[in-house]
């Protein structure tokens, strides 16, 4: 079992959303759960936290239940996932071609109705700051989005579209150490199962 140090923020990306194919950021669909022998292995190595946090999403609660079957998830909406305004729920094929687009230029990037990522990170900063702030008395599990975890990234790195650099893969826990105003990257995209 993965020990974890006080100060630490343990963000874990939910499972497998069940999206089929389409895009998928404030719709709430359920998680694609793995089987008990790989939950097993993911409980194992996700550690002890003090604290579960999550985004309202299914997808997020139902994995925050699997990981950490003896705490009380605190569902905070800030948390979640990018709103993709009028691409929401479209099969991936029929996305626009956005051509090439630099990391700065994607982070503002807004479709018609939804949010951009420099929205979502204006968003997920507060609550980020206020859940790490509570790492001081022991590590925290937040269970969210890979959106929302760039996001965290973002913060650590000083620059929004940073965070776009980062590939979060379902099930994979990034983490983050609070330093009383600044964050260090310990890990990101670690494979918990």
């Amino acid at each position: 079992m993965q020990q974890f140090a006080t100060n630490e923020l343990v963000l874990i990306r939910h499972a497998p959303a069940d999206h089929g194919g389409r895009l998928i950021g404030r719709t709430d669909v359920p998680a694609s759960m793995p089987g008990p022998d790989r939950m097993a292995r993911a409980r194992g190595s996700v550690g002890a936290c003090r604290r579960v946090f999550c985004s309202p999403a299914r997808r997020c609660t139902m994995t925050a239940q699997a990981l950490f079957p003896g705490l009380t998830c605190t569902a905070d909406p800030r948390l979640w996932e990018q709103d993709f305004g009028q691409h929401e729920g479209m099969p991936a094929t029929d996305l626009p071609d956005l051509g090439p687009l630099d990391r700065a230029a994607l982070a503002r990037l807004r479709n018609p109705g939804g949010e951009s990522f420099a929205d979502l990170a204006r968003r997920v900063a507060p609550a980020i700051k206020e859940i790490a702030a509570e790492a001081a008395a022991g590590p925290i599990a937040v269970v969210a989005h890979a959106g929302t975890i760039r996001a965290a990234l973002s913060m650590a790195l000083g620059r929004i579209e940073a965070g776009l650099a980062f590939d979060i893969a379902p099930l994979s826990a990034t983490r983050l150490a609070w330093h009383g105003g600044d964050f260090a990257i310990l890990a990101t995209n670690h494979p918990l199962a």
